[in-house]
C-alpha cells in the first residue's frame, strides 16, 4: 500500500511539473516503476506530430487481440484496450484527423485490383481492411512516399512508417518516434508485437520489408 501511494505521488508531482513547464510527458507504470517520455516541445514537421501522437497513445494494457471485429465507418475502433499493430497506426493517425478506416476504404474502391487477395476478398471490407498490414503497405506505396529499405538507422526518420515480416510469416508494421535508443544510435519505435501499445527499441529486431511515409 506504501509502494501504491509512492508511485501516486510521483505521477501527482510529475502532473505538477507538467502544468508548471508546460512539459508534455507520458506516464507509464511499468513493473512497479514510473517511466517519463517526454514528447517532442515544438513539433513542426508531420512526421513529428505523428511521432507524438503515437506516444501519446502508448498502453502497455492493450491486449493483443487479433479477432475479426465489426466496427462503425467512418472513424471505427475496436474496443479501446485491445488491438493488433495496425490499430497503432490507425489511432495515432486519428488524433491527427486522419482516418485510415475512411482513406484506405476509398482507395480500395477505386483501385482494388492493387490489393492483396491473400484472404479471398472479392470485395471491400470496412470493418477489416485497413487493419491488415499488407492493405497498409498498398495504401502508403499508393498516397505516401515509399522509401528505401536499409539496415542503416539514420535512414528512418521521425514519422516513418516501417513494416517487418516476423518469422517469415508475421507481417508487423509501427512508427518511428523522435526518440532514441540508449546508446543514442537507433530511432524509437511504437508499435504493439503483443506486449501492448508500447516503445521499443526493435527497428532491427526483425527483417524490414517496407518503409513509408505519409502525411497530409
Amino acid at each position: 500500500m506504501k509502494y501504491f501511494l509512492l508511485i501516486i505521488s510521483i505521477i501527482s508531482a510529475l502532473s505538477c511539473q507538467e502544468k508548471k513547464n508546460e512539459i508534455k510527458v507520458v506516464n507509464l507504470i511499468t513493473d512497479k516503476k514510473v517511466v517519463v517520455i517526454e514528447e517532442n516541445q515544438n513539433p513542426k514537421t508531420f512526421g513529428e506530430k505523428l511521432s507524438n501522437a503515437a506516444i501519446a497513445i502508448i498502453d502497455s494494457e492493450v491486449v493483443y487481440t487479433p479477432n475479426y471485429v465489426g466496427i462503425k465507418y467512418p472513424n471505427g475502433d475496436v474496443p479501446a484496450k485491445t488491438g493488433v499493430c495496425t490499430d497503432v497506426v490507425i489511432r495515432a493517425y486519428r488524433k491527427l484527423n486522419i482516418d485510415l478506416q475512411k482513406e484506405v476504404h476509398e482507395d480500395m474502391v477505386a483501385n482494388f485490383s492493387k490489393y492483396p487477395k491473400t484472404w479471398g476478398l472479392k470485395t471491400t471490407d470496412k470493418n477489416i481492411d485497413h487493419r491488415r498490414v499488407p492493405n497498409l503497405e498498398v495504401f502508403f506505396t499508393q498516397k505516401g512516399e515509399k522509401l528505401p529499405i536499409t539496415q542503416n538507422p539514420t535512414d528512418y526518420k521521425t514519422g516513418d512508417l516501417v513494416t517487418w515480416m516476423i518469422g517469415d510469416k508475421l507481417p508487423h508494421i509501427g512508427i518511428i518516434t523522435h526518440l532514441k535508443s540508449s546508446d543514442g544510435k537507433r530511432p524509437m519505435i511504437v508499435h504493439n508485437v503483443g506486449n501492448g501499445q508500447v516503445l521499443e527499441d526493435c527497428l532491427l529486431s526483425w527483417k524490414i520489408v517496407g518503409h513509408f511515409r505519409y502525411g497530409k
